[in-house]
């Protein structure tokens, strides 16, 4: 007879369960139970309350997401990663303001490596709330940097000046070379497909955009939460190509 396997008890189980969970209710329950045994170090104590945050933000309970974003902010384990979970729940919940304020945060306190993402999550954030002149100059800091996501942050930045009425001199190349980048894919479709209309090519526009769209409806539930605003822009601009 088989004997039953030991019962899961320390918190790096719990996490490891939590990260691997199929559902939000299995996660957030994972994640609690590992929250209540004595004695976590702060960084599994701070990993389990993501996954708690996590569970929070797939069922669009964003005000209680963003509480525990803050509750990890405190134990000071990777704060700019927090700050950017704190502002995705602020911003779902449409607190822009807020939102704005934790991404100035995460650049601020985090690593020279990261400091050109989180200004760039800043711009597009920006971008999407239509305060070009604020997102121009967040995504100028990201362009600034070097690293192999430049060509997303620069085409980002091309595509915040067209929408803030500004020139943007060679939009060909810019395009071309977020094309050719490995950040051209993922998210970098969305930026290349509203390049591409803003370029009159509106058959390119239609190819990277409705790529755009179809991944993020089969993805991970929360990214496709976070990506709302560039997945209803992206809609808008189809139809507006379908229309003619």
């Amino acid at each position: 007879m088989r004997t039953a396997r030991n019962k899961v008890k320390t918190a790096e189980d719990l996490l490891q369960k939590a990260m691997v969970a199929p559902t939000g209710a299995s996660r957030a329950r994972y994640a609690r139970a590992g929250l209540a045994l004595q004695s976590v170090d702060p960084t599994t104590q701070t990993m389990l309350l993501r996954q708690l945050y996590l569970s929070h933000f797939e069922k669009r309970r964003f005000q209680q997401a963003h509480d525990l974003a803050l509750q990890a902010i405190e134990l000071d384990v990777l704060p700019d990663v927090l700050h950017q979970d704190a502002a995705r729940a602020a911003f779902a919940a449409g607190n822009l303001d807020t939102a704005v304020a934790h991404l100035h945060a995460a650049a601020r306190r985090g690593p020279a490596s990261r400091r050109a993402f989180h200004y760039w999550t800043l711009g597009s954030t920006l971008f999407l709330a239509h305060r070009y002149p604020e997102a121009i100059a967040a995504l100028t800091q990201a362009a600034r940097r070097e690293g192999r996501d430049r060509p997303l942050y620069r085409a980002h930045l091309a595509l915040a000046r067209i929408a803030g009425g500004e020139p943007v001199k060679n939009l060909q190349q810019t395009i071309e070379a977020l094309a050719k980048a490995p950040c051209g894919q993922g998210y970098g479709r969305f930026v290349l497909g509203h390049l591409a209309y803003a370029a009159g090519e509106w058959t390119a526009a239609n190819r990277y955009l409705t790529t755009f769209v179809e991944r993020l409806s089969g993805g991970r539930v929360a990214l496709g939460i976070a990506l709302e605003g560039e997945l209803h822009m992206s809609r808008a601009t189809l139809g507006k190509i379908a229309a003619g």
